[in-house]
């Protein structure tokens, strides 16, 4: 029935069945026959024959006004799963809290300049609640840091975007060395229970012998970085984010042997994301930008 309600809005347009057969570039005969089988479908005549040329009744003028409203509904669910669509409506996302950052709003600010009819929802959550949020369907997508060489869990689909050193700050005012010994008894500013980054420092910690002090636990890297400056702990911070944030030497960063510590930028999603696809691959360029630091 679908397929026959174009014949439906071509005859009501062009005003006859040639017409019509005209504009649909079919046979006079077989838009009669699309017509025939749109009425024996809904059970009721739609066309007034008594006339010549025949014309639509009062009820075919109200079936074509679904109608209408039906393929203009066909036509935008097709734009919405089309990745040649220009993308439009809203791009949810999500963003794990290291990497919640001010500089984001770059390539955030980006996706609207370079597509006027989209509009961004942002959300910052630890990635575990954003994964759980994917794949609920209340994200598009999720900006996470991953372990070097891990995914997402199945069935979300991992697009690594970028990698990043990590790496151990101090103030410049500090007195610490680059030794696990200094390091095991120094305070730390980290982020919260959870985080890979802080498991792993507390991992060659005790692998040699030290149990850290942790002065404070912040999800928020600029103030993580405010309590390193001032003194209050040792940081564990991405390069890029100690680049961009070091111009007075502020900071001073610590090379222990044997700690290489990398964190991966993934953009995390459920699936294909149609019109909204365009979007997602500027987002994934613009990140990939921003933590492309020297030191990575």
């Amino acid at each position: 029935m679908f397929d026959d309600l174009p014949a439906l809005v071509e005859f009501a347009r062009a005003g006859s069945i040639a017409a019509a057969a005209d504009r649909l570039c079919r046979t006079p005969s077989a838009v009669t026959r699309q017509l025939q089988r749109l009425e024996d479908a809904l059970g009721a005549e739609l066309l007034d024959r008594s006339v010549k040329p025949p014309r639509l009744n009062a009820l075919g003028a109200r079936v074509l006004e679904q109608a209408l409203g039906l393929l203009q509904g066909a036509e935008a669910l097709k734009s919405l799963t089309s990745s040649e669509t220009e993308p439009h409506g809203v791009l949810r996302v999500g963003l794990a809290h290291p990497l919640a950052v001010g500089p984001l709003t770059g390539p955030t600010r980006a996706l609207t300049e370079t597509f006027p009819r989209l509009r961004l929802r942002l959300l910052s959550e630890g990635a575990s609640a954003l994964f759980s949020r994917l794949l609920a369907g209340e994200l598009d997508v999720a900006v996470v840091a991953l372990p070097v060489g891990r995914t997402a869990p199945a069935p979300l689909l991992t697009n690594i975007v970028a990698t990043d050193r990590v790496e151990i700050v101090k103030s410049a005012a500090e007195k610490v060395d680059g030794n696990w010994k200094s390091l095991g008894g120094a305070p730390w500013v980290l982020n919260p229970l959870g985080c890979f980054l802080r498991a792993s420092l507390v991992d060659h910690l005790e692998r040699a012998g030290y149990t850290p002090t942790i002065a404070a636990e912040i999800h928020n890297i600029h103030l993580q970085l405010e309590f390193v400056q001032s003194g209050y702990g040792l940081g564990l911070l991405p390069a890029s984010v100690i680049a961009r944030n070091n111009a007075r030497g502020a900071f001073e960063v610590l090379r222990v042997p044997s700690f290489d510590l990398r964190m991966a930028v993934a953009v995390v999603r459920a699936g294909q994301l149609g019109a909204l696809e365009k979007a997602v691959k500027l987002l994934e360029d613009g990140i990939g930008d921003l933590f492309d630091a020297p030191g990575n």
